[in-house]
């Protein structure tokens, strides 16, 4: 079964969030705070939103999305940041699932595409969007402003967690 998240599974997202991480040998860059994870889903302006994954009525997997934007279609778009099913479950279509719940949602959102990336060594994963018709952009480049580099960029001192200001 696929459902919207409420507050009640930020706790479940969180851990799925972490188990994500460590499949992706990424578990030392996640320093996510539950409480603005729960204000950002919930909050008076929701950045983002999941769907959840439940097998036997346990949360299992999940899809992180948001929209976005694209000019040249002149219409919104989905984001998703992360899609995830635990190892145990996989197998059963619930990735599949997540998917086909978040295409029926663009496609009732009136949004042009669903894009997402994907690490280049994650071979299962590039297999499963293929087949269900993905097809990658290879000619594009993703570039990212971490953290750090944006109070640089933005002509503002960055202040360390430390710091009384």
């Amino acid at each position: 079964m696929i459902r919207p998240a409420t507050p009640a599974d930020v706790p479940v997202i969180v851990k799925l969030i972490r188990d994500l991480a460590e499949y992706e040998r990424l578990a030392d860059r996640v320093t996510l705070d539950e409480s603005r994870l729960r204000d950002h889903l919930f909050g008076p302006r929701p950045y983002c939103e999941v769907l959840i994954a439940e097998d036997a009525g346990r949360a299992v997997g999940f899809a992180l999305f948001f929209h976005n934007y694209s000019t040249f279609l002149a219409k919104p778009g989905i984001y998703l940041e992360d899609l995830f099913v635990e190892p145990a479950h996989r197998g059963k279509g619930l990735g599949k699932a997540l998917l086909v719940a978040l295409a029926k949602l663009a496609v009732e959102r009136g949004c042009g595409r669903v894009q997402w990336a994907v690490l280049d060594w994650n071979e299962p994963s590039i297999k499963f969007y293929k087949s269900l018709g993905a097809i990658p952009e290879d000619e594009w480049t993703v570039y990212r402003l971490h953290e750090e580099a944006l109070p640089a960029l933005a002509g503002a001192s960055p202040t360390s967690p430390n710091s009384n200001r």
